[in-house]
């Protein structure tokens, strides 16, 4: 099966016939905006989805040559309550494991889970404030295999 597009405006949908071609595609097309915005700006600021549905993106961008990670600053996208940064269980100790500790961006911020059990507020607003401080350039989320972004379930979002 050959890679097939749709369009609905300006939106592009890529069908491509397997999971790796998919990681690959997504790696370049990443890199790509990566390699503009970096042409204007000092950093990037990026989001990471910890997901098994995330495995070949990943490994691709890993993969992929000429991306200056010094200039990335990268935050993760969610978090179990109770678990802190360090614990193995964690999505930003998975995300330091997959991704982080491979190519070594210039910052990274975690959310706390201990901490948000703690005070939830607290933390939200702590993360909140260093979202908030630069914007988000680059959003990497992928969708499950059930159609689930994040948490949000296709029953219940």
């Amino acid at each position: 099966m050959t890679a097939t597009q749709l369009r609905h405006g300006r939106l592009v949908t890529k069908i491509l016939p397997d999971r790796e071609r998919v990681g690959a595609a997504a790696a370049a097309h990443v890199a790509g905006r990566l390699a503009t915005i970096l042409a204007t700006r000092d950093e990037a600021r990026l989001i990471f989805a910890a997901a098994a549905s995330q495995g070949e993106f990943l490994d691709a961008l890993v993969a992929t040559r000429g991306i200056d990670w010094q200039r990335v600053i990268a935050f993760h996208l969610d978090e179990y309550v109770g678990l802190a940064p360090r614990d193995e269980r964690s999505f930003g100790k998975w995300l330091e494991r997959r991704i982080w500790s491979r190519v070594r961006p210039g910052w990274v911020e975690k959310l706390d889970g201990a901490a948000a059990a703690r005070d939830p507020e607290a933390e939200c607003a702590r993360y909140g404030a260093l979202l908030s401080a630069g914007g988000i350039d680059l959003a990497l989320i992928g969708v499950g295999e059930n159609g689930h972004l994040a948490f949000n379930d296709p029953h219940v979002a």
